[in-house]
């Protein structure tokens, strides 16, 4: 199946894709910090840079967009019309597991939701995550 669009156009639409400051992440950063729980934004001192990081308590929490990071990939990867695509999107999947390990042999305790989610169920989210965060004894 031929892209809609001309090259241009598609690389123009492409670059408003944001991967930081989403519109979900932004929702679960101002529901943390009404609940006054103090983290840092996309920490850069680990591998993966979390989205929400707790560096002292070695605490991070990943949100992944449903397509970009694969959910239920197996199920759809056929319907991508190029190749390139379900490579960047299985390599995508590969790297993320790997960093979680390094992270979780690092000591950190580390927790993925999906932005899906989110967007669905955002209250459920937000508590989900404010009591990862607060947990003394965070296992995921």
């Amino acid at each position: 199946m031929a892209d809609v669009f001309s090259k241009k156009k598609r690389s123009e639409i492409m670059s408003h894709i944001r991967s930081k400051n989403t519109g979900i992440e932004k929702a679960v950063f101002s529901y943390l910090r009404r609940q006054r729980i103090y983290f840092q934004k996309h920490y850069s001192g680990i591998p993966g840079k979390p989205d929400i990081a707790i560096p002292s308590k070695k605490i991070a929490v990943f949100i992944d967009g449903d397509f970009w990071h694969g959910r239920r990939f197996s199920s759809w990867k056929y319907r991508i019309p190029k190749e390139y695509w379900r490579h960047k999107i299985e390599t995508n999947i590969a790297r993320d597991k790997k960093r979680r390990i390094i992270l979780r042999r690092k000591g950190w305790k580390v927790m993925k939701i999906w932005g899906g989610d989110i967007i669905k169920h955002r209250d459920s989210s937000c508590l989900k995550i404010a009591g990862f965060l607060k947990n003394k004894n965070n296992i995921s």
